[in-house]
């Protein structure tokens, strides 16, 4: 299968290594004046892989989206609009385009496939995602995980699971796509809160973080029409360890830096999607507890210590 990966970050890359390991015709593809495209280019290399020659890199759009049966995309989700309004100058009947990255559009709430899904007709152009736990610091070991493929087309979606599938990442066939956008994204947000308690030394608080903060999710996913147990599986729940706990989270570690007073520079996707979940929270009359510490602490400049306390002075409730 011939794949184009466009983005050539730390997922990006990881993605191309792994489709090309697996025996598909792939190329990856960034901007021509990234750093991590121009290290790419120069070396075959990055901080946390090297490519084999099999792998043909170019900063060419247009040859890259042109090759290609399967259109993988790895960036900022922010500039996903942008980005495919890009894309959307070259033919794309007859390709399947896949998402893999973890976000909601901050000004309007709409979840990745729902903004590519503006530029194409999906009867001719199918959009799936890649969503789940896994770092490329564990897979280039061989340490393995399990993923997950969601589309709103079931055929795309067991071809690609079929196509992607190794002893390396297990896929599943997701069965909720908002769910899994949802979850995805989301799990970020809880990513920040896991790390601003690592900053604070409240680490023993981060079991009780991941028992309600998924249980908001659920609330959400649920309010906006997906199945409120897609918060359990591999989307969300699954990915809590990668995200919460892992040494490598860019949104654990953003969250530590944030109540510690250390700068972090790489992409925290969480940021701007606690902005999105708390808007759609807001719209759809959804209590997330939570995602508003999380969205408060960093765009109102609320107290952090102050948003902990609120949140164990919220009235008393079931469990469940």
């Amino acid at each position: 299968m011939k794949i184009s990966v466009l983005g050539c970050g730390r997922w990006g890359s990881c993605i191309a290594w792994y489709l090309d390991k697996i025996g598909h015709e792939v190329l990856s593809c960034g901007l021509p004046e990234a750093p991590e495209f121009i290290q790419l280019q120069a070396h075959h290399c990055n901080d946390y892989l090297v490519f084999p020659e099999s792998i043909e890199v170019s900063s060419d759009l247009a040859y890259a989206v042109g090759r290609a049966e399967v259109i993988v995309i790895s960036i900022s989700s922010q500039h996903l609009r942008s980005y495919f309004s890009e894309i959307a100058q070259y033919p794309l009947e007859g390709k399947t385009v896949v998402l893999c990255m973890k976000g909601v559009e901050a000004t309007t709430g709409k979840r990745l496939s729902e903004i590519v899904g503006e530029f194409v007709d999906e009867s001719k152009t199918p959009v799936a995602v890649w969503v789940g736990p896994g770092h490329p610091q564990d897979y280039v070991r061989g340490i393995p995980n399990c993923m997950v493929i969601d589309s709103k087309n079931r055929e795309v979606k067991e071809q690609l699971v079929k196509a992607f599938t190794s002893e390396l990442i297990r896929f599943y066939i997701g069965k909720d796509l908002i769910g899994s956008e949802i979850g995805a994204a989301a799990k970020n947000v809880i990513g920040i809160a896991a790390g601003v308690l690592d900053g604070l030394g409240y680490t023993s608080l981060k079991g009780a973080l991941m028992a309600r903060g998924t249980q908001e999710i659920a609330r959400l996913i649920e309010a906006l029409g997906g199945n409120k147990m897609s918060a359990f599986g591999l989307c969300h729940l699954g990915d809590y360890e990668a995200t919460l706990f892992s040494p490598w989270s860019h949104n654990r570690m953003y969250g530590e830096g944030f109540i510690t007073g250390k700068r972090f520079e790489k992409l925290a996707e969480g940021v701007m999607t606690s902005k999105a979940l708390y808007k759609l929270g807001q719209e759809h009359g959804v209590d997330l507890p939570i995602v508003s510490a999380v969205y408060r602490a960093l765009f109102e400049n609320a107290d952090v210590m102050d948003e902990i306390q609120n949140l164990f002075l919220r009235s008393v409730k079931d469990e469940f």
